[in-house]
């Protein structure tokens, strides 16, 4: 069955960086979009930014020039390397993939300023 498993959240300080990891399993990994979105306590989830099966990038308004986002076929794992971190970053980040539609279980990140 599909799993998707997040990695690398944590408690950084404002202007530092955090790099999440995504790890797939039981998809044809290369064919698959997949994204990262993030929910903030009492705020809808929003999308961070989505990488296509091409390599094709798409990134949130609010993130973009600080956070990217990249892909390792070989490894089946999708990265997103965010950097500058503000106190407003902080939310529980999750990994989905596209389709089928499926959600990993989500990793914390904090950042105090």
């Amino acid at each position: 069955q599909v799993q998707l498993v997040e990695s690398g959240g944590g408690l950084v300080q404002a202007g530092g960086s955090l790099r999440l990891s995504c790890a797939a399993s039981g998809i044809i990994f290369r064919l698959s979009t997949l994204s990262w979105y993030r929910q903030a306590p009492g705020k809808q989830r929003e999308l961070v930014a989505q990488i296509t099966s091409l390599g094709i990038t798409n990134i949130g308004d609010s993130v973009k020039g600080r956070f990217t986002i990249s892909r390792d076929n070989a490894k089946n794992t999708v990265y997103l390397q965010m950097n500058s971190l503000k106190p407003e970053d902080t939310a529980v980040y999750y990994c989905n993939l596209y389709r089928p539609d499926h959600w990993g279980q989500g990793t914390q990140v904090t950042v105090s300023s």
